[in-house]
């Protein structure tokens, strides 16, 4: 039998990794390959969720899973405890979490959550500060963090930031700031920056839609900072990332566009064109893995979901559909650009 010797084991770079000592052996009848990357997206990761939404004649407890790496139709995970539409999603690499959001004819503050790898209904997580609709999500795999809202049916809007520690169970606690008053938002995230395309309101006035992009340090608490703009105005589409780029699909300014854009996290400035929706979007949602975002057209109650490959720029392609026809969904995966 042939020995190997294996002196340490190291990352790509060489900067880091154990050292073992000892002798390491192995049987083998060819050549063997060992598997590269983060041991953790190995296995179950990179699965996304679609929950929730609305379309005639109600709102709609149902949540699909999507596997983010291969084409098809949504596959029944199990059902909200509190029906909504209107709400917010994000993910830790374990844990899927959504906040606010409507229950005919009221608003609602409740967090729920779900472990991604276990098919079933969501827990109690706890309480936002206010009851609202129209929230936007984004986290890291420590912190989520809620965005702005409304009071609907009043004309009020709100500026609020809120965050949770996604692992743990509790109440959501003041973070910070938006610059200005605002829902349905794009968010997206990077390890370490959130960032907010402010959107606007269900009301043309005083909540008129904008083409402000601001950002946060999500490990801190404080208000946010700008960043750039969008290349055009408008709300309710739909945003998601790896830890390099986000990207933004679609909304209404007051029609559907079929828009993407994309910003680099890192940097400052505005965003660029990457393409174009397959249809006009809007009221839909979207999550990612490190090289693919996928998302919702939901324009009038649709099912049709669409991906592109983050990294480049172009059209997007069909990617399959929801179980269920619906719009105004939340949205979450474990493999987000939050999470590295």
């Amino acid at each position: 039998m042939s020995e190997i010797k294996v002196n340490n084991i190291q990352s790509l770079s060489g900067t880091n990794g154990p050292v073992i000592s000892g002798t390491v052996e192995m049987n083998s009848t060819g050549a063997m390959s060992l598997p590269r990357g983060d041991t953790t997206y190995r296995g179950s990761r990179g699965t996304g969720i679609f929950a929730g939404g609305r379309t005639s004649p109600g709102l709609k407890e149902r949540m699909d899973k999507f596997t983010i790496s291969t084409l098809g139709n949504g596959l029944d995970f199990g059902n909200l405890t509190t029906t909504t539409s209107e709400f917010g999603g994000c993910a830790s690499s374990t844990r899927g979490i959504f906040m606010g959001g409507e229950t005919f004819p009221t608003n609602i503050n409740t967090i729920q959550y779900l472990t991604i790898s276990q098919l079933g209904s969501t827990f109690d997580f706890g309480d936002l500060t206010r009851q609202k609709r129209g929230t936007a999500c984004l986290s890291d795999n420590t912190r989520g963090i809620c965005v702005g809202g409304n009071a609907a049916p009043t004309i009020t809007a709100y500026r609020e930031i809120e965050f949770i520690t996604i692992n743990s169970l509790g109440n959501a606690s003041a973070f910070g700031d938006a610059s200005a008053d605002h829902s349905y938002s794009m968010t997206n995230a990077s390890t370490t920056r959130g960032i907010i395309a402010l959107g606007g309101s269900p009301f043309a006035s005083p909540y008129p839609a904008v083409n402000t992009i601001e950002y946060i340090t999500i490990s801190t608490e404080g208000n946010t900072r700008d960043f750039g703009d969008l290349t055009n105005k408008r709300k309710e589409g739909a945003s998601a990332s790896n830890s390099t780029r986000g990207l933004f699909f679609g909304g209404t300014d007051p029609s559907a566009t079929n828009i993407i854009d994309y910003i680099t996290i890192a940097s400052l400035g505005d965003a660029i064109d990457f393409g174009d929706c397959v249809n006009g979007c809007t009221l839909g949602s979207a999550c990612s893995s490190p090289t693919r975002a996928i998302f919702g057209d939901m324009t009038a109650d649709a099912n049709v979901i669409s991906y592109v490959t983050i990294m480049t720029t172009g059209n997007a392609q069909d990617f399959g559909d929801l179980d269920l026809a619906r719009n105004q969904t939340a949205a979450c995966s474990d493999s987000h650009g939050g999470l590295g």
